[in-house]
């Protein structure tokens, strides 16, 4: 089966999943975006197709590696989708929410989905059963949480995600724990009961690699996938050969 390398650099890690044909088989975390890295991968998998999604400013040199070697496709705005996209400013939506809306459709053809992604930002992502991203919300995401209670205090310290901790927190860290990680579950919630109210039917997919952290806190029905943005990648580089 022919392997595909699917590239997502966010602003936390910069990450590679490896599929053989459709079937996805692993994540690999990058240490960096440096070429030998990138030629590494390639003597690796020897992939055939490549696609890279960037949230971030990369190393260019490595797109021309990646052209060298694969058929290689950079995910924009001038990419081709099986969805169509908002109206106002499809520029700068996001390559990382543009590669989930599209695995939810890969998934759940002919439905409504509202797709949540957990990373540097949460992100609300809603697609109709017409195939239409309609738009969604951006909120600040876990680490960026820690980081604010700590920068934009005098004395809260900056705290690492545990999840084992009590509803009711004892000391200063697990104050910050349960606020936090229990506020985006809340959150989550509420929005997710907020487009019940409008739009009644959908599908609620959850993604990021907290995900099946965040599940036990959430009492809305779900679908948990951490790898879900890989399958949306995949999907966009097929459509785009």
């Amino acid at each position: 089966m022919p392997t595909t390398l699917c590239f997502d650099f966010g602003n936390t890690r910069l990450k590679c999943a490896v599929f053989s044909g459709k079937e996805f088989l692993k994540e690999i975390v990058l240490d960096n975006d440096d070429e030998r890295t990138i030629e590494n991968l390639i003597e690796i998998y020897k992939p055939e197709k490549s696609i890279l999604s960037s949230v971030v400013n990369h190393n260019p040199a490595i797109e021309n590696i990646l052209k060298k070697s694969t058929h290689f496709h950079k995910l924009d705005h001038q990419s081709k989708f099986p969805i169509t996209t908002p109206v106002g400013k499809p520029d700068t939506i996001g390559a990382d929410r543009l590669a989930l809306v599209v695995a939810a459709v890969s998934l759940f053809p002919g439905k409504n989905n509202l797709v949540i992604g957990l990373g540097s930002a949460i992100t609300y992502n809603f697609i109709n059963k017409h195939n239409e991203f309609l738009g969604g919300g951006i909120s600040p995401g876990m680490e960026m949480r820690f980081k604010s209670l700590h920068e934009f205090t005098a004395k809260l310290p900056l705290i690492k995600a545990d999840w084992n901790f009590p509803l009711v927190g004892y000391d200063t860290r697990t104050n910050i724990l349960s606020g936090v990680i229990i506020g985006m579950a809340k959150e989550i919630d509420g929005t997710i009961d907020a487009y019940i109210e409008k739009y009644h039917n959908f599908n609620v997919l959850l993604s990021g690699g907290d995900a099946s952290y965040f599940t036990r806190y959430i009492k809305n029905k779900i679908f948990a996938d951490p790898y879900l943005i890989y399958k949306g990648l995949y999907a966009i580089s097929e459509f785009n050969q």
